[in-house]
């Protein structure tokens, strides 16, 4: 038997196969430059508007007192048989409490928005005979205190209280949302301008150099019946200075900070190219 030699089997046509080589992670700066450009943001144009309101604003515990009254005497109280007009029977309530505390009420308001409450002395004594009044009240000492003025006492009937609250609610309201919203200050970034409703103009003046002052001082007006109101006094700038004066502004805190924001942010020039 002769011995073979077994040769190498060899594979045709075979190719090297080459895997890719996996690539390190580009650097923070080269994806910064690769990365594409946002988009620009759209210009949000911000607005503030102020508005100066009357005194009559402040009037709002005599309706609200007035209704509370007209309440208690229709709960409370009893009709009455008045001679003088006849047959007709009134809803009156026995004591005469409720009607010198609607008359406390209706006077210290004429009185805080007519003059001006400075200083804590002054507001002390208004509160001192305005709790006074309420204690006497409650107490029941009233009627006995009229009889020494020949029981000269106050009593009103259940259509005065509703009938003024009514007619003071519907002025302070058209007052309110109505008449005091016909013009208005409105602030922009780099501007201020006094607008119409009804076609009157307008103006403007520039912020630059634009100085705002609070005035927050009466107790009584600003705080307790103004719920944070205060005057606002502006200053303008330029070769004719102006004062403005923007009395009993509402929440004037929020409103003084949003306008010194604006004013600051001074709005980019137009492009050139």
């Amino acid at each position: 038997m002769s011995d073979t030699q077994q040769q190498p089997y060899a594979v045709p046509n075979a190719t090297a196969v080459v895997l890719p080589q996996p690539q390190p992670p580009p650097s923070p700066l080269e994806a910064a430059r690769t990365a594409p450009p946002k988009p620009d943001k759209p210009t949000i144009h911000r607005a503030l508007r102020i508005y100066s309101h009357s005194s009559l604003f402040y009037w709002w515990p005599v309706w609200v007192v007035g209704y509370v009254m007209a309440l208690l005497t229709y709960w409370a109280g009893k009709p009455e048989q008045i001679e003088a007009i006849g047959q007709a029977r009134e809803w009156i309530h026995p004591s005469s409490n409720l009607g010198v505390v609607f008359f406390l009420v209706l006077f210290l308001v004429i009185l805080i928005t007519n003059f001006s409450v400075r200083g804590m002395a002054s507001g002390m004594v208004i509160m001192g005979g305005a709790l006074l009044t309420v204690v006497l009240a409650y107490v029941g000492w009233w009627d006995e205190i009229f009889l020494w003025f020949g029981n000269l006492k106050i009593h009103l009937t259940l259509g005065a209280y509703f009938w003024f609250s009514t007619l003071m609610f519907l002025t302070w309201a058209l007052t309110v949302f109505g008449l005091d919203r016909l013009n208005h200050w409105e602030v922009t970034p780099g501007q201020l301008t006094h607008k119409f409703l009804f076609g009157a103009g307008s103006k403007s003046y520039n912020t630059q150099g634009m100085g705002l002052e609070k005035h927050r001082s009466d107790l009584f007006r600003h705080w307790l019946l103004g719920i944070g109101s205060g005057d606002l006094e502006i200053l303008t700038s330029g070769a004719t200075r102006e004062k403005i004066d923007v009395l009993n502004v509402l929440f004037i805190d929020s409103k003084v900070a949003a306008m010194q924001r604006l004013i600051a942010d001074v709005p980019d020039g137009p492009e050139t190219n």
